[in-house]
């Protein structure tokens, strides 16, 4: 969406003013005042998208034109001719037996991300293999020669967020060709990953408004906290210490070294990227590491986007401890469950 906005002026990182509080998400970018109206906010929004590309991922290649998927032997195969080149994408997906029309998740490298399959009973249950696109590293050292890169090698200094979310967007285009053949509900599509994979996740559903629920668990630094925000507390991923095969070297050399308070953004407006459609997040401020502090101050501000727009019952979060890493507390299975079932099962 957005397509009819004018595309906002970014300064060079140089210029970006100093501004020490999270910026206003309801501002428009050249500072000429605030959105007043839902329809002026998909305009913002796509200022927002403008500005994590410019300055944080690289841009999002359009989507292709040329893409046919199909599916049998349960597995759904998605072929993406664009550019010269050309990429595929399978994923063994589960699909309920029945007529549906079934609501679909889209689990980062599983089924259901680290939540359990249980919870989506009577889903399409779709993993995204997102090595099939670029390939996960922890050591920061990206593998350009990635079948995204092979295709927009122009984008080989984007970060690997930007070719991921690239490819849940392909995925989804595949389940829309395939729809009748699974009874598919294209309308309750819900998203969800945890730590690396739980950014995965708000990318995707931040960058993508088919996505009706986004699911991000522990996503730490670089997915729900504010860059700003972490950098005055501890033993956190910051700007100077993520990993640079995710986010383009660019974001450490212009925002680093204390300097995240130039960002003409913050990562409460990417979260707000997602409304008015549903959000649910989860931390565990157990682990110093993923900064929940942070990730607690940027959700606060991302919900005043929702309750400007009336609708706060579509944003949701639980930061409770006493569980492990990427595992979830009995309270915040329960509370995300009540997302599931409102937002893409349609229940009441």
């Amino acid at each position: 969406m957005g397509e009819s906005c004018k595309a906002p002026t970014l300064p060079n990182p140089s210029q970006c003013p100093n501004v020490q509080k999270l910026p206003d998400p309801f501002e428009w970018s050249n500072g000429s005042g605030r959105v007043k109206t839902l329809a002026e906010w998909e305009c913002r929004r796509n200022e927002i998208k403008a500005e994590i590309e410019n300055y944080e991922l690289g841009k999002k290649p359009a989507p292709p034109t040329n893409i046919k998927a199909s599916y049998s032997g349960g597995t759904l195969t998605v072929t993406v001719n664009d550019n010269g080149g050309s990429l595929t994408l399978t994923s063994k997906i589960s699909v309920p037996s029945g007529n549906g029309p079934f609501p679909i998740i889209i689990g980062m490298n599983s089924n259901t991300g680290s939540l359990s399959a249980s919870q989506f009973n009577g889903f399409i249950q779709v993993p995204f293999n997102h090595d099939q696109c670029a390939q996960y590293s922890m050591s920061g050292q990206k593998n350009t020669n990635s079948p995204f890169y092979k295709l927009y090698p122009n984008l080989k200094q984007a970060g690997d967020y930007i070719a991921w979310s690239w490819g849940i967007s392909r995925l989804i285009d595949g389940l829309e060709q395939v729809k009748n053949q699974i009874h598919a509900d294209m309308e309750h599509i819900g998203v969800t990953g945890c730590s690396y994979a739980g950014k995965m996740a708000l990318f995707g559903g931040a960058f993508d408004e088919r996505i009706a629920l986004t699911i991000p668990q522990e996503s730490g630094g670089g997915g729900i906290n504010s860059w700003r925000v972490s950098d005055t507390i501890g033993n956190v991923e910051k700007i100077d210490n993520t990993n640079y095969s995710w986010f383009m070297q660019a974001l450490k050399n212009n925002f680093g070294s204390g300097k995240s308070t130039r960002l003409p953004y913050d990562h409460h407006e990417l979260i707000a990227m997602v409304a008015p459609r549903a959000f649910f997040t989860m931390g565990n401020p157990d682990y110093e590491w993923l900064g929940d502090k942070s990730g607690y101050t940027s959700a606060m501000a991302a919900l005043e986007v929702w309750k400007a727009m009336g609708v706060e019952d579509r944003f949701g979060f639980n930061f409770v401890g006493n569980h492990m890493h990427c595992s979830a507390a009995n309270s915040q299975v329960s509370d995300v469950n009540k997302f599931i079932d409102r937002f893409l099962r349609g229940k009441n």
